[in-house]
């Protein structure tokens, strides 16, 4: 009779692991899928769509990355810069919008033209000017838009209007173009690749193109005009064009280093579908809601870039030459090139996090189907042994001295029974 109690404890206690463990599973799906589309939305993502709780599962260190995640991005927001200074103040007030520095800023002026060039530093706002002789084009190039007094004195210089000095200082305007009477205002973005943190770095690039000068503002050091630097300096070809076209080549060099910075995603992505093939993981899963932040701030960049090269290619300012529009018209299809490679990564991505789910999916469906078996096998066996586990008086078949190995080679013989038939059904 012991044996007997001792054998239906057993029992009972394996069906009730069973039991908890599924109930835990699906807990831990629910939770999982809760912290999915709870950061999805957190990330302002167009194409995350938060699916059943079913197909989602929690795994342990998905805190620890979200966590990381989640601290780089309150240290420094990519996506939208604060304006409290700016609320309530009136239209032309410089305040500065975008990340402080305590830097100062630093203004290099290249004056060429066919037959000269001359590249150095300026020291003072106040000396930088539009350039008296008209055979000379002048590049001034300012690292640092935190200084407002700067930016006045060279807006003051130049015949700025107020506003414009006012969209120089705020770094959270989309790119667009401005025709003024005696100069052009452009704005874009330039990316740049951080091979650490391995994502891009934007920076707002403020352009006025006169008749003979053009003023770059930069928020930082840095920047992809080297290439424009060098053929400068070694070449008489771009020397013997006008500002009109040292401002294509400007935008030309900011074009062309968003294709470096798809070659350097599209390489990551490829390398993360491997491992989504192979090993899907939680990291898996933070690197592909990376991969698509980085492309939203991508398409962010150049999807209004499209309305601005093709406003400077159909409008006729005075300020653009013919000859140089239809280099311009080069820019656009490259940049519409861009944003067609920018969605299909932006598709494969999508398409890898369903692979993703499916993966977790099938794997908690193995997981299941592994308890559910045990579960089945030992449900016969825990009626058995619960039956002869009742403390009745009379039951005849304690009293035989055969009663108990027929019944364990019985309820040996139902467990290899259901064995033989999950087997048979393909279900192992």
């Amino acid at each position: 009779m012991k044996l007997y109690k001792a054998l239906f404890t057993w029992v009972f206690a394996v069906q009730n692991i069973a039991y908890r463990i599924q109930t835990l599973a699906n807990v831990s799906r629910a939770l999982g899928a809760h912290i999915l589309c709870h950061r999805a939305a957190m990330e302002n993502l167009q194409t995350v769509r938060c699916v059943p709780a079913c197909y989602y599962t929690a795994a342990q260190g998905r805190n620890d990355l979200r966590a990381s995640t989640m601290a780089r991005h309150l240290s420094r927001s990519r996506l939208i810069r604060k304006r409290g200074k700016k609320a309530g103040a009136s239209p032309g007030t410089l305040v500065h919008v975008g990340e402080a520095s305590t830097a100062e800023t630093q203004m290099r002026l290249i004056r060429y033209n066919q037959d000269e060039l001359q590249d150095h530093l300026v020291d003072s706002p106040a000396d930088c000017k539009p350039p008296e002789k008209s055979d000379f084009t002048c590049w001034f190039n300012i690292d640092g838009v935190h200084q407002t007094s700067v930016i006045q004195t060279l807006g003051n210089n130049f015949g700025l209007h107020g506003l414009v000095m006012e969209d120089i200082l705020n770094t959270d305007h989309r790119p667009k173009i401005e025709n003024h009477d005696d100069y052009l205002y452009i704005v874009l973005k330039m990316l740049q690749y951080d091979e650490e943190a391995a994502e891009s770095r934007t920076e707002q690039i403020s352009i006025i193109v006169g008749k003979n000068y053009v003023l770059a503002f930069q928020e930082r050091v840095g920047d992809v005009f080297d290439g424009v630097r060098k053929r400068l300096s070694s070449g008489r070809s771009i020397r013997q064009k006008g500002a009109d076209y040292l401002a294509y080549a400007l935008i030309d060099a900011i074009v062309d280093n968003y294709f470096v910075l798809l070659e350097k995603f599209g390489d990551q992505v490829e390398l993360l579908e491997d491992d989504l093939l192979s090993h899907p993981t939680p990291k898996t899963l933070s690197q592909i809601h990376h991969f698509k932040r980085e492309m939203l701030l991508l398409r962010k960049a150049v999807w209004p870039l499209r309305e601005v090269l093709s406003s400077l290619t159909r409008d006729e300012s005075e300020m653009v030459s013919a000859e140089t529009r239809l280099f311009l018209r080069d820019v656009y299809d490259h940049t519409i090139h861009i944003i067609d490679t920018i969605e299909t990564i932006r598709d494969l991505l999508v398409g890898m996090l369903d692979l993703y789910v499916s993966s977790v999916s099938n794997r908690m469906n193995e997981i299941m189907k592994v308890l559910t078996i045990f579960a089945s096998i030992f449900m016969p066996l825990t009626f058995i042994a619960g039956v002869y586990g009742m403390n009745f008086q009379h039951m005849p078949e304690l009293a035989l001295p055969w009663a108990y190995p027929a019944t364990l080679l019985f309820m040996l013989a139902i467990a290899a029974g259901l064995v033989v038939f999950f087997r048979w059904k393909k279900w192992l």
